[in-house]
């Protein structure tokens, strides 16, 4: 294709909606996200119902604002993109189906994509990944490590045996009595903090890369209950401090160990929790140090963004990879498995 190629992408895993609009793979002309956070706050989660209902309720004047944010027409669509999963089986549905409804009428390929192959490519958008790569995931549903030998190739070497780190935040923040999400008030306050209450580290098996955060959020939990025995108020920031330092230690420890030992070229921070001031600082440190390459994306693609599943959908889109109209909403979709076929 000689002229230049729109990819249009849609959002709705959790409680994000968005659209985007993304020309030859990396230029992103519009990026527009419509975010639940009031709606899901005074439940102090997200609940799945009432996420699948707003992205109902959203997504034709999202795609409407994508569309015209981008100055382009539809028309000018090459292929609609679109979240199959992991995420949230009826927020996933309501983008599916809405992406499959506009492949169909403007008679384009639909292309189905991993959510976190979104967020790690969303480095893409602002620089040249070198292979093998190595991709550090965090969010509030994932924490994993992703070797990319090349191009579209993941092959997850750890992964979280339980809590992953943002559902461990937002559980200490609520332990804290801190607004939900709870990710971006504890880093606030570890940073305030002069010094740390000292929490164990889950290093597991001396050669793992694996995670575990239950452990840690239990030792939160009994700081609190030792100090309300004592009659004491619970030193919030020194607390947030502790915990903040226990996950820090260990997601960088393993991620420079693993980079170490597979001899990649380049460090990836990808995820939500990727937003985290202290973790951003940490890894920028280590990496320096080491003499490695590390890409870490602005705030507004750290967080669910559309603009991140173009990128990873131009994976497929370059190689001719297409889904049939027939595509169903996985929620348990393998990143591995979404591996592009040919690179």
């Amino acid at each position: 294709m000689n002229r230049p190629y729109h990819l249009l992408a849609i959002e709705t895993s959790c409680d994000e909606t968005s659209v985007a609009i993304v020309r030859d793979g990396t230029e992103v002309l519009s990026n527009v996200v419509s975010s639940q956070i009031e709606t899901h706050r005074r439940f102090g989660g997200v609940v799945p119902e009432i996420a699948s209902r707003k992205h109902v309720e959203s997504m034709t004047v999202i795609l409407e604002e994508a569309v015209a944010a981008a100055g382009v027409t539809l028309s000018d669509i090459d292929a609609v993109a679109v979240t199959q999963g992991p995420g949230l089986v009826g927020a996933l549905l309501v983008g599916v189906v809405a992406a499959k409804s506009l492949a169909l009428a403007l008679d384009v390929p639909l292309i189905g994509t991993h959510h976190i192959a979104g967020h790690i490519y969303a480095n893409r958008l602002i620089g040249r990944i070198e292979y093998p790569a190595l991709a550090l995931v965090v969010s509030g549903g994932h924490t994993e490590l992703v070797l990319l030998e090349s191009e579209g190739s993941f092959n997850i070497i750890g992964r979280t045996r339980d809590d992953a780190v943002g559902e461990a935040y937002d559980k200490v923040a609520r332990a804290l009595s801190l607004p939900y999400p709870g990710g971006p008030h504890v880093d606030r306050l570890a940073q305030e903090a002069a010094e740390a209450i000292e929490l164990p580290r889950a290093w597991l098996e001396p050669d793992s890369y694996d995670f575990s955060f239950s452990g840690l959020k239990s030792a939160v939990l009994a700081e609190i209950n030792r100090s309300n025995m004592k009659g004491k108020p619970i030193d919030a920031a020194a607390l947030a401090r502790g915990f903040q330092e226990s996950v820090i230690d260990v997601v960088t420890a393993k991620a420079m160990r693993a980079a170490s030992e597979f001899g990649v070229r380049q460090l990836l921070l990808c995820g939500g929790v990727a937003a985290n001031r202290g973790l951003r600082e940490r890894l920028a440190s280590l990496c320096e140090a080491a003499n490695l390459p590390l890409l870490v994306p602005p705030m507004s693609l750290c967080t669910d963004n559309a603009a991140m599943i173009a990128a990873a959908a131009d994976l497929k889109w370059r190689r001719g990879e297409f889904d049939s109209l027939d595509m169903k909403a996985e929620p348990q979709l393998s990143l591995e498995d979404w591996s592009v076929r040919s690179t």
